[in-house]
């Protein structure tokens, strides 16, 4: 998680490529049965440096994926407070998006849908507000389209 966290700093930092390349690595060594943590969020970040829509919605999905292996005790081990039911919102958002980007408006809509009923198991703090406002600016922008 130490070295995710650092790849994530570059990508916050605006440095995608390097970003991509050592999440690219990490990926290679936790491999596609890892640690479902590990795949998760390291999906959930690869999927953010993408510059193909295509590639950034298989990332997107390799998260989602990761998350159904994972328990909340492997979860509570990294993160006491965390439980794996508040990951779901944001997965589902960023495939909502992916599938906007892709021209995929149903599909779009069915993971907005997953993401607002998901919603209710996030906290009220600022990244569950984050998240639920996130929500409601890709149901106006789908609304638009």
């Amino acid at each position: 998680m130490t070295r995710i966290g650092q790849a994530l700093m570059l990508l916050h930092g605006g440095d995608r490529e390097e970003a991509r390349n050592r999440f690219g690595l990490l990926w290679q060594q936790i491999g596609p049965d890892g640690d479902p943590l590990h795949r998760c969020t390291l999906a959930h970040y690869m999927a953010d440096t993408q510059d193909d829509p295509d590639t950034e919605l298989a990332w997107d999905l390799r998260a989602l994926s990761a998350a159904e292996d994972l328990t909340d005790e492997r979860l509570a081990a990294h993160d006491a407070s965390a439980a794996v039911r508040a990951l779901y919102p944001s997965l589902h958002l960023n495939l909502a998006a992916d599938y906007v980007k892709l021209h995929r408006p149903d599909a779009a809509r069915a993971h907005l849908d997953r993401a607002r009923a998901a919603a209710d198991h996030l906290d009220d703090d600022g990244y569950g507000n984050g998240v639920r406002a996130a929500i409601e600016r890709l149901e106006l922008r789908l609304r638009a389209e």
